[in-house]
């Protein structure tokens, strides 16, 4: 079944359908929702709203812009609601003057995808979800600010502080 069926099955309640849609993504989304929520089963927990979201919302899907980016922010915002839910970005982190963010990522590139993200994983919750809104979704600070509803200057902190702290990991290498 093309994509465009299964959208279209999904939005008249096709059964069949959204077990297929379901198929599809759940895998991709629900490594998204590893790199927000590390324990897993909350992170089933996410991903199972992401997917009522998605198949309660999947009429509003304009058929403008590839498929795949319209469910992977459904699972950002699902991620981002249940941590706001949570209170995980109501407690301030003192930053240390002395940051600066560097350029240099030439052993960075020398990890493998997947060792960076194990990386990433284990930042600390508040710098893991900036880290991974900018980074790896392509958030503008602004934009992160306001899904998260903090200052943009505390995202910019937390992002420097996310890229320290991976730094370090990295250079201990």
């Amino acid at each position: 079944m093309e994509e465009k069926q299964l959208i279209e099955g999904c939005i008249r309640g096709d059964k069949t359908a959204r077990k297929k849609l379901y198929e599809l993504h759940a895998p991709a989304m629900m490594s998204v929702c590893l790199r927000y929520v590390r324990c897993r089963e909350t992170a089933r927990d996410v991903l199972q709203d992401g997917f009522v979201k998605l198949f309660t919302k999947i009429h509003t899907y304009a058929g403008t812009g590839a498929f795949n980016g319209w469910v992977r922010r459904i699972f950002v915002t699902t991620a981002l609601e249940h941590l706001r839910k949570n209170r995980k970005f109501e407690h301030h982190v003192e930053i240390s003057g002395n940051m600066k963010a560097t350029d240099d990522i030439s052993v960075i590139e020398q990890f493998s995808a997947d060792e960076l993200l194990e990386c990433v994983a284990n930042l600390p919750e508040i710098y893991r979800t900036v880290f991974n809104l900018h980074a790896i979704e392509g958030y503008t600070h602004v934009e992160i600010a306001e899904e998260l509803q903090i200052s943009d200057s505390t995202v910019r902190a937390r992002y420097a502080r996310a890229r320290e702290l991976l730094q370090k990991v990295v250079n201990s290498y």
